[in-house]
């Protein structure tokens, strides 16, 4: 089989689990599957890069294991740290044992892997089947935490130094996302394939919408897609995703609104599933509605 086809081929298995996805990310996402290499998504929030990870989750019929990332996110949030009531339980029994046995070791049975918590990091590389790792919004943590993620993607093992370097049992499908609030050193871009996430085009949004809400039928769906994607040239505070489309064609349905035109106050009443802030809510007045919904119906 050509690499062309197998892209065709990795796209047609995207599309039966729900995610629509042009060529490019078709290709990237089976070059990251088969070299085992990290994947960077960038893009603006919304446009489905967290959605890549569950769907390559639900591909290798592997866990999904996430990491959301913050501001002052640590070593003990992200990799690890020690079960320290555990520990102090312990102790007592461990101090009885000791004076039978003086040699014993108190401090190499307190600090061993059935004491250590894994957090999401070392939870990857501890699976004995590859996972999919999903570091979401890197660029919301500090760049101190960036730089300790280069060890793990490069040899993917973890250093603790009660017990030593901890190697990995399976490579993980690393996936990264970055809204672009800051921007990502080159050592941890070197590291990455990357792909550019935009905004859908009217097309692809169309086949997601009718994929996703299938009941929709298709006036709905293209006024849905035409309303939307005409909504997102507005300078809008928070710009309303693809989750946020699928929000409101299923709230339309259960509104019983077969067309845009149908009743303009269910309509503004509707656009709670699109406008996420109440300077957008301000901002889009009623005049500006109706002028959308003439242009995609």
């Amino acid at each position: 089989m050509t690499k062309v086809n197998r892209i065709a081929e990795f796209q047609g298995k995207l599309s039966e689990l729900g995610y629509i996805a042009e060529r490019n990310l078709s290709a990237s996402l089976l070059l990251f599957s088969d070299m085992k290499r990290p994947l960077l998504l960038e893009g603006d929030a919304g446009v489905g890069k967290t959605e890549i990870a569950r769907v390559i989750s639900q591909l290798y019929d592997c866990p999904l294991i996430r990491l959301q990332c913050y501001e002052g996110l640590d070593v003990n949030s992200a990799v690890y740290e020690w079960n320290y009531q555990h520990q102090l339980l312990s102790i007592k029994m461990l101090e009885e044992r000791q004076q039978n046995n003086p040699n014993g070791s108190m401090e190499s049975e307190l600090f061993s892997e059935k004491y250590l918590l894994q957090r999401p990091l070392l939870a990857a590389i501890m699976q004995e089947k590859s996972p999919v790792l999903l570091i979401d919004e890197i660029d919301r943590a500090d760049e101190e935490f960036e730089a300790y993620l280069l060890e793990l993607l490069s040899e993917f093992q973890v250093s603790i130094p009660e017990i030593g370097t901890i190697k990995a049992k399976s490579i993980p499908f690393v996936v990264l996302t970055s809204n672009g609030t800051r921007e990502l050193s080159d050592a941890l871009r070197r590291r990455c394939f990357y792909h550019y996430v935009d905004y859908p085009s009217f097309d692809k949004e169309l086949q997601i919408v009718n994929k996703r809400v299938p009941e929709i039928g298709p006036q709905l769906a293209r006024q849905v897609v035409a309303f939307i994607q005409d909504l997102r040239k507005i300078d809008l505070q928070k710009v309303p995703g693809v989750a946020e489309t699928l929000d409101w064609a299923a709230a339309l349905l259960n509104l019983g609104i077969t067309s845009l035109d149908e009743d303009m106050e269910v309509i503004q009443d509707s656009l709670v599933c699109l406008l996420k802030t109440r300077e957008d809510s301000m901002r889009l007045e009623p005049f500006e509605i109706e002028r959308l919904i003439a242009r995609a119906v």
